[in-house]
């Protein structure tokens, strides 16, 4: 099944929050009691998911780039929702409720209500076996469907969801379990704009795939502090192997064989990500 571009597919670069970081029209997000209590096991005034998403693009200089590149979306490129409930681990369930809150944000990016509404089910469910199933309720499925003709609000609608899930992990001394959330909506935005980026072979858009170096960084120290348990150890060191890989790149040369490098790491990593064996 392949989707006409409408806007943006490099939307997904900054995964599920990156409507809380860019554009001067996006609507606050309001996470109850943020501020008032402790978050446990990271320094959040130094180290914090937001740092992650603030070094991201603004969505209106995706939707510029991804107009201008007028390609076609293959929504092979997303995980499978049939494998929803194959991931046994916590580490694999909190990479994966990223990776499909990511694809949530895609599906909604293209206003297909229906994929939307199937991508909004495997993250309930992976929402409910983490503790965190108040941020992915009936309530927002509603919201979601009642919006469902405003991109905006149903972007903002996931927006407040998984801020809220990150929120009460570092509140509950969960940071790895949080910080793997980010990690993984990260991961697949990229992998899916590498992907996009072959597609259209547009420069621009290899670009802006390398300009991630900031946020990467931010996201490797997210990691880093955060403590992970030993079956999750390799996200961050493959996390530093694409770092090294964007550090070393030439700012001159924004070409397919320059991104070949980068799309084979960030492709295996994934993935191992999505594996249910």
């Amino acid at each position: 099944m392949h989707f006409k571009f409408k806007k943006g597919v490099l939307a997904i670069i900054g995964a599920v929050l990156l409507t809380a970081c860019g554009g001067s029209n996006q609507e606050e997000v309001d996470v109850t009691e943020e501020d008032s209590s402790p978050v446990v096991g990271i320094d959040s005034q130094k180290i914090s998911a937001q740092n992650v998403f603030n070094t991201i693009p603004s969505r209106a200089t995706i939707l510029e780039l991804t107009r201008q590149a007028g390609s076609e979306y293959n929504v092979a490129y997303l995980n499978s929702p049939d494998d929803v409930s194959k991931y046994a681990i916590e580490s694999s369930r909190a990479l994966n409720l990223g990776v499909y809150g990511a694809d949530l944000n895609v599906a909604s990016i293209y206003e297909q209500t229906q994929e939307s509404m199937l991508f909004f089910k495997c993250v309930s469910i992976i929402a409910k076996s983490l503790g965190v199933s108040n941020s992915f309720g009936e309530n927002m499925g509603d919201r979601m469907i009642a919006n469902q003709s405003n991109r905006d609000s149903t972007l903002n609608i996931i927006t407040q969801a998984f801020k809220s899930a990150d929120n009460t992990l570092r509140k509950n001394g969960r940071p790895g379990t949080s910080s793997l959330l980010v990690a993984g909506a990260w991961i697949e935005g990229l992998y899916v704009a590498c992907q996009t980026a072959k597609e259209t072979k547009n420069e621009a858009i290899i670009k802006e795939v390398f300009n991630q170096k900031e946020s990467l960084a931010n996201l490797v120290e997210l990691l880093g502090s955060a403590k992970l348990n030993t079956e999750a150890e390799y996200v961050l060191t493959d996390l530093k192997d694409i770092k090294t890989l964007l550090d070393n790149k030439s700012d001159s040369n924004y070409s397919l064989s320059a991104l070949q490098p980068l799309d084979t790491k960030i492709t295996t990593l994934r993935n191992q990500i999505i594996s249910t064996k």
